[in-house]
């Protein structure tokens, strides 16, 4: 009997490791970086997330933003999200952000980070969650994403970004 290793013919899905702990300002470079990494975000929505970070490091008793980052084992910074109450609603909130290095897509992470975020959101009386994303292609992953997770494509704005680019607009109640 010889030993023969073989090629798996299938994806195999791993199970996320790591945790999601509190935001603390020394994510605020990393989580910059994984932001950039993705490839998506346009520099002004890069600098967009990163003035959310300063405002959660600045004012620690605000409530706007609510962020917390997902570590691996080594305590390496590997993603996040941002969200926070939908004024002048009585339970909706808005999930701003959530990203994950892209050396890591598919392995469950972005999928921890948003049960983690929906959770936190019930833990606060929410109801109703609303994302909006953009229609371009690059974003497709993105939309995908939500839909597996049960959001329903609730809106679409033609052109709101720019001519051939829509605001499309996920939302899931809790």
């Amino acid at each position: 009997m010889s030993d023969v290793l073989t090629t798996p013919t299938h994806s195999i899905t791993v199970a996320p490791t790591g945790r999601i702990r509190p935001f603390v300002a020394s994510d605020r470079g990393p989580l910059r970086a994984v932001i950039e990494a993705t490839n998506v975000f346009r520099a002004e929505e890069v600098e967009v997330a990163v003035e959310l970070m300063d405002a959660a490091i600045d004012t620690p008793q605000q409530r706007d933003y609510v962020l917390a980052t997902h570590v691996d084992e080594t305590e390496t910074v590997r993603g996040y999200y941002c969200y926070g109450p939908t004024p002048m609603t009585q339970s909706t909130f808005d999930l701003y952000w959530i990203a994950v290095d892209p050396t890591l897509h598919g392995n469950g992470i972005g999928s921890m980070l948003l049960t983690h975020c929906e959770e936190s959101i019930k833990n606060l009386g929410g109801s109703l969650v609303v994302v909006e994303t953009s229609s371009l292609p690059k974003y497709e992953a993105t939309r995908r994403f939500y839909h597996r997770h049960r959001y329903d494509e609730t809106a679409r704005l033609r052109g709101y970004y720019a001519p051939d680019d829509d605001l499309v607009i996920f939302t899931k109640h809790l």
